[in-house]
């Protein structure tokens, strides 16, 4: 790519069904994988849009929603509430997270058909299909399953064998039964709208064939199903829980869902540019310039939805367009083999496996996404080991963290926190910066070919060469007779520590962060960019802070046990106690100012705080001493819970509480991003 002409992309992530929470598998799949790209690309200073969503729509959520005895618009609601909220726990970096059951991309499906429909390619037709007398509904998809036809396995759904990847109808099904009672369907007539991709087979295998970005593994699986003839796809189903088809006669129809949720890639970007950054010729600039390039980040199961038929839809919408109106066709889709647990399958009914949820309670979120990445399944299935996650706990700590603490920890003592000044270089020296300079080329190789496996580990190499340098040059010796030398070599591996920041800074952001902080940098990683990697990135006399450890060693033993235990209490069904929303209203959350800050004789950890909240002044006994100092407090606007019964603590009448954000032993109070004035309601 030139580096005179930034490039263009959407970058997407495949929409988790709303009807359980993902599990890490999932995660690395398509969710994790996409951010990491998506940084990379920031980094290089390229223009992206990256957007994903809930699938609130068809079978699986219905089925979910008829199983706990729900709406099914309450369940996905519900859902989806819950795992944007864990995508962001786990620092997924999307520009939008959306769902599908929002105006615009139900607006968008529904226009979108009718032009397909326009250009020539829906028809219609009634079939037979498979009906529930228990339940008085048709069977569609997932509402069915069945013996495989083509390879046997006994637990294939409606629309695809999850063993050999066929797609598949639900009459193809050998001995079929509905998958809420399990009892037998009959067959019956009824009318629904078709995809002609037939018509389409030919053009569809010539992008296959001519795009040398796709996986293999993908590209022949693709193949082999244009080569066996590809089958005209029902568009409708007989569902409520879905997007009211379009077509003239389909009044109680709805849009299969994975026909419509394909479409979310391209009306997140629309909803994006519309309610986020509110600049509606944005969407166009991407989706409709054929210079955009757009990536799927998704599992093998889902091959062949995105390279047939989301490219197949595409082109049928296309045709009769005028270059500056058609959607941009892929550019890759990146797969992924699966992810297993000890070599099973991840199984939430025997409890077999770590869900997103679970794996934040047990151990820090960078361990989990440098594991992930570490072991991604690019080429074969691959398993969660536990011994194999101890020791990338252990590579974290020994190898990264371990370079990176020595060599700030000698500067602290020995420079006074300075940065020391760089010599004369011998040859070893000159070999380390040849590594330096040349660092971000050799990562950067493998992230633009989607490798990002061999991108950590080689990340981690890099870190093993700092340390093998530094041993070498042994400075702790050195600095005895010449101060000069010993600081030269810690000049160098201080530029050292600023690059690990950067090229780790796509895969574990915090520890990025957290590096760049103990290097005294304020400035963003996007601003600093992927090319800022350099022998001298640092100057000589610049300031850093006191070392802290980035990682800590955990007990793997414990860190089971506790797992274990998340597990029993969800089987036992200890759930979050929700309050109302008329409970919440209740709450008179106000922003406040702290004025005066006293300590609190025999209360190590408590302050006395004298507030205003507006004209008001109240007093607040907050348990802040261990984490901020009195004159990092006063004047601090904050935000403060004063509808709370009055109570003493230490001789101190506290009238309110404080909010604060606690994640282990860290306490952030939290205050308005922008300047309020005291007083002010939190709604």
């Amino acid at each position: 790519m030139s580096k005179s002409k930034k490039g263009k992309w959407v970058v997407t992530s495949a929409w988790p069904y709303v009807n359980a929470i993902p599990h890490l598998g999932n995660l690395i799949g398509s969710v994790l994988s996409a951010d990491i790209f998506a940084r990379y690309l920031r980094l290089k200073g390229e223009e992206v849009v990256f957007v994903s969503g809930s699938d609130m729509h068809g079978t699986p959520v219905a089925v979910a929603a008829k199983r706990e005895g729900m709406d099914a618009e309450d369940l996905a609601m519900k859902n989806h509430a819950i795992i944007k909220n864990l995508f962001e726990k786990w620092r997924i970096s999307y520009d939008n997270y959306t769902q599908t059951h929002n105006p615009v991309h139900i607006e968008f499906s529904q226009n979108f058909y009718s032009e397909v429909q326009k250009n020539g390619y829906i028809f219609e037709k009634e079939i037979k299909s498979l009906y529930c007398s228990h339940d008085a509904l048709f069977l569609p998809d997932r509402f069915v399953e069945g013996i495989c036809p083509h390879c046997g396995f006994e637990n294939a759904r409606g629309d695809q064998c999850d063993k050999c990847q066929k797609l598949l109808t639900p009459l193809e099904l050998k001995e079929p039964r509905c998958a809420i009672c399990g009892e037998t369907p009959e067959i019956k007539k009824t009318k629904h709208w078709y995809m002609d991709f037939p018509q389409l087979q030919k053009r569809l295998a010539e992008i296959i064939q001519n795009n040398e970005i796709i996986p293999q593994n993908a590209r022949q699986v693709c193949l082999n199903s244009i080569n066996e003839g590809l089958p005209e796809r029902a568009i409708t189903r007989d569902l409520e829980w879905g997007i009211p088809a379009p077509f003239k006669g389909a009044e109680n129809k709805s849009i299969y869902v994975w026909f419509e949720a394909v479409l979310g890639y391209i009306s997140a970007v629309k909803e994006w540019s519309e309610r986020i950054v509110k600049e509606s010729s944005k969407f166009d600039y991407y989706w409709k310039d054929q210079e955009t390039k757009t990536v799927y980040f998704i599992g093998k199961d889902n091959i062949i939805f995105h390279l047939i038929v989301f490219p197949g839809l595409l082109m049928a919408y296309n045709d009769n367009k005028k270059e500056d109106e058609k959607f941009v066709l892929p550019y890759n889709v990146s797969s992924t083999e699966f992810l297993m647990y000890e070599n099973d399958k991840f199984s939430k009914s025997r409890g077999v496996g770590i869900w997103i949820d679970e794996a934040l309670e047990i151990a820090p979120l960078d361990y989990w996404r440098f594991n992930l990445v570490y072991n991604r399944p690019e080429k074969s299935d691959t398993s969660f080991l536990w011994s194999e996650f101890e020791n990338n706990m252990n590579t974290l700590n020994d190898v990264i963290g371990n370079f990176i603490h020595r060599t700030l920890t000698f500067i602290n003592k020995q420079f006074k926190s300075k940065i020391p000044e760089k010599i004369d270089l011998d040859e070893t020296d000159i070999n380390f910066i040849s590594k330096i300079n040349s660092i971000s080329n050799k990562i950067g190789h493998f992230l633009d070919n989607f490798e990002m496996r061999k991108a950590i580990r080689e990340i981690v190499e890099f870190a093993r060469e700092g340390n093998i340098y530094l041993n070498e040059k042994a400075p702790w010796h050195i600095i005895k007779k010449n101060k000069k030398a010993a600081g030269h070599v810690f000049h160098l591996c201080a530029q050292f520590v600023y690059a690990l920041a950067i090229l780790l800074s796509p895969f574990i952001p915090e520890t990025s962060e957290k590096i760049l902080e103990l290097l005294n940098i304020e400035q963003n990683l996007n601003d600093l960019g992927w090319e800022s990697i350099k022998e001298n990135a640092l100057e000589t006399g610049q300031s850093i802070k006191k070392a802290q450890p980035l990682f800590q060693k955990l007990d793997i033993e414990d860190i089971k046990k506790n797992l274990v235990n998340i597990k029993k209490q969800k089987k036992e069904g200890k759930k979050m106690d929700y309050i109302s929303y008329d409970d919440f209203k209740k709450l008179d959350i106000r922003v406040a100012n702290i004025e005066k800050v006293e300590e609190v004789a025999n209360a190590d950890k408590l302050y006395k705080l004298t507030i205003s909240v507006g004209d008001e002044l109240r007093t607040l006994a907050a348990g802040l001493a261990k984490y901020y100092k009195p004159e990092e407090l006063i004047g601090k606007k904050i935000a403060v819970l004063i509808n709370l019964e009055p109570k003493k603590l230490r001789g101190v009448l506290s009238e309110g509480m404080l909010l604060a954000a606690v994640e282990g032993d860290q306490v952030s109070v939290l205050t308005p991003d922008k300047d309020v004035e005291s007083g002010a309601k939190i709604e």
